[in-house]
């Protein structure tokens, strides 16, 4: 399940696992126009542990889950 919240800044996405046990923490997306950040609880910390992506990054993730084993390159769009 998955929850779409558009606000004045960003467009943020709440990730939540409903899958086989043990379940993994609820993951909140941001993207704003210049980085997409990830953020997850960690209770083994007690802390949320982040991720920031460049959209190039997030380009190339989303790219790569979709690709086999190699090496790749994007290339910009003209």
């Amino acid at each position: 399940m998955f929850t779409i919240e558009h606000e004045f800044d960003a467009s943020v996405i709440t990730l939540v696992d409903e899958g086989s046990a043990p379940l993994r923490e609820d993951v909140t997306v941001q993207a704003f126009d210049s980085e997409i950040t990830f953020e997850q609880w960690d209770p083994r910390t007690d802390r949320i542990s982040k991720i920031t992506l460049s959209p190039e990054q997030l380009r190339d993730l989303t790219a790569a889950l979709n690709l086999p084993e190699g090496i790749y390159r994007s290339t910009p769009k003209p």
